[in-house]
């Protein structure tokens, strides 16, 4: 286990804004970023910002078609942080 991943991520989610992403997603299984300025009421290019540092720490997933980016859930990453997590328990 990589913990500079883990603390990546870990630094990732510890946001109350990219936490409301995560578990938009994790309900509806996969979000346009368009849809995040929705729910969030941030602007475009803050939600860009958040998305960017959930994509680069690899809590998200990003697939790019056209002008549409689509998000889902990187269920690798959730599976070390939560074994690391459960480690602490």
């Amino acid at each position: 286990m990589d913990l500079a991943v883990i603390e990546k991520a870990a630094n990732a989610i510890a946001d109350k804004h990219r936490l409301s992403i995560i578990m938009e997603i994790v309900k509806k299984g996969k979000l346009v970023c368009g849809d995040v300025c929705g729910f969030t009421c941030l602007s475009q290019p803050t939600v860009s910002h958040h998305v960017k540092i959930l994509v680069d720490s690899g809590v998200l997933n990003s697939a790019k078609s056209g002008r549409i980016v689509e998000l889902t859930i990187n269920k690798e990453m959730m599976k070390q942080l939560s074994m690391f997590f459960l480690q602490l328990s």
